[in-house]
């Protein structure tokens, strides 16, 4: 009788949850804001702020709490995602709290505190309440309704600084605009799950592009032409651009087909020159774009763009030191729209370098979680998130750098703008809990954080007679002996 030995498993796998690489990147994204707010009172006045611990122990008492959220609700999620959100939000209230030392009567750094505050608390009511991303497939066409009713009451509400973009109920305001976003991710995301099959391989075939039929592609092609089409009647062009930037990147990402992205290109650009030649408020910013300096030919003094591209001149490669720029010149949107050359002139090109890159790394960690993610809901939202923040900084940055003309919105985190930072930390807990179930193991090693590597499956027998050794038999039975015939299954 010949006895023979099992294969030895291979040894099982253990994730590691990061929590306390966590920890510890989020005690050196508080220190550096704090540094900052030093180095900002110190620059000015000479001194450290008398409240410089005040602010540290409030961030970072806020960092602590949504660790502990992450750390009992989502022990698998990414370990970069809130100290790079922490990092960011305490550099804008520094670069904030350093411009209202210019502009006494406006101060924008308690408010903007306030708001953050709010966020963070958002940021840990999704980790704790949301446990399962699917759950929100299912409230797609809720998403979408709801999407457009924010976007359409601005229109009830008197402009401001020439768009329709906010909403006034007393002292509070707010853009419904930003959170708008988020819904329509979720039902493009949704929608587009459900009917990638058909996107991609029915309809007709014109130029070597697949166009699916008008009763798979119509519906989401209506939404998103209704949602930019009113956001152009509220001249938010930077929104609008967003969400059509939106509807490409997950529509290519759902279907695999390049043409798509070519096909958004020309679209772009035809309603770009379209309605920059026919709207006066775009096109004025179109000729400023063109023609920077203009303004300073015809006597009329430096436009805000010009101003822009000074600061940053002005910052070289080190910057001009934390207080001791001169970005305020920019005018009204120097704390919103043009934060970006502040940071520039101040912290030059090595610190603007280290912001982007702290923007590159967060939108990477969330394509991450999507290629992770198995289901196509999970991997389309958690794309079209990070899309929606990359799209954000490369218009803001392209517009204060010249790059492309200008539009209004907010820098993620670092902007003033309350709905802004708000909506930006519900992205990021989102990210986490879509990253969460990208790393988390298989539920039934889920409480050990182990998950055991599959054993190679033998080689069948001869004619099918169940697996053994050598192609031989059943496997072998207890103390190493063969099963007789009656242990064969």
């Amino acid at each position: 009788m010949t006895v023979t030995t099992a294969d030895t498993p291979p040894p099982a796998l253990r994730l590691p949850k990061r929590r306390g690489v966590e920890l510890l990147l989020l005690v050196g994204a508080v220190l550096v804001p704090v540094y900052g707010y030093a180095a900002v009172g110190l620059a000015r006045n000479g001194a450290v702020p008398p409240d410089v611990a005040g602010y540290g122990g409030g961030l970072g008492l806020l960092a602590l709490l949504a660790h502990l959220a992450v750390r009992f609700r989502a022990p698998y999620a990414d370990p970069l995602l809130l100290p790079i959100a922490v990092l960011l939000n305490g550099l804008g209230l520094v670069l904030i709290y350093r411009l209202d030392l210019e502009t006494p009567k406006d101060q924008a750094a308690p408010t903007q505190l306030v708001w953050s505050t709010l966020g963070v608390a958002l940021f840990i009511v999704v980790v704790v309440f949301l446990r399962d991303h699917r759950v929100l497939q299912r409230y797609a066409y809720l998403s979408v309704a709801t999407a457009l009713v924010l976007l359409i009451l601005p229109i009830f509400f008197p402009p401001v600084n020439g768009a329709k973009i906010w909403i006034r109920v007393g002292g509070l305001s707010f853009q419904p605009g930003e959170f708008a976003k988020i819904l329509l991710a979720v039902f493009f995301a949704a929608y587009l799950a459900a009917n990638r099959n058909a996107l991609a391989f029915t309809g007709r075939r014109i130029w070597r592009l697949q166009f699916p039929t008008g009763r798979v592609l119509g519906p989401i092609v209506a939404i998103w032409v209704l949602s930019v089409g009113v956001l152009v009647l509220e001249r938010d062009l930077g929104t609008s651009l967003l969400f059509f930037g939106l509807f490409v990147i997950m529509l290519y990402v759902a279907t695999g087909r390049t043409g798509w992205i070519a096909v958004g290109l020309l679209l772009a650009a035809v309603g770009a020159f379209v309605v920059g030649s026919l709207e006066p408020h775009v096109h004025s910013r179109v000729q400023d774009w063109l023609d920077p300096f203009a303004t300073i030919a015809a006597g009329r003094g430096p436009s805000q763009l010009a101003q822009s591209l000074f600061a940053f001149a002005a910052g070289g490669m080190l910057g001009t030191g934390l207080g001791l720029g001169h970005s305020i010149l920019i005018g009204f949107a120097t704390k919103s729209d043009f934060i970006l050359a502040t940071a520039g002139e101040e912290l030059g090109l090595t610190g603007l370098t280290a912001i982007f890159l702290l923007y590159a790394l967060l939108v990477a960690r969330g394509y991450r979680a999507g290629l992770a993610l198995r289901d196509p809901f999970g991997r389309l939202l958690s794309i079209g998130l990070a899309s929606i923040l990359a799209l954000q900084v490369f218009v803001i940055a392209g517009g204060v750098m010249g790059l492309i003309p200008l539009t209004g919105m907010a820098m993620p985190f670092l902007a003033q703008g309350g709905s802004s930072v708000v909506t930006n930390w519900i992205i990021v807990a989102l990210l986490i809990r879509l990253s969460d179930q990208a790393r988390r193991p298989q539920p039934a090693h889920a409480e050990t954080g182990v998950i055991a590597a599959k054993p190679k499956d033998p080689a069948p027998g001869p004619k099918g007679t169940g697996p053994g050794p050598k192609g031989g038999g059943a496997a072998p039975g207890p103390k190493g002996t063969t099963p007789g015939p009656k242990d064969v299954p």
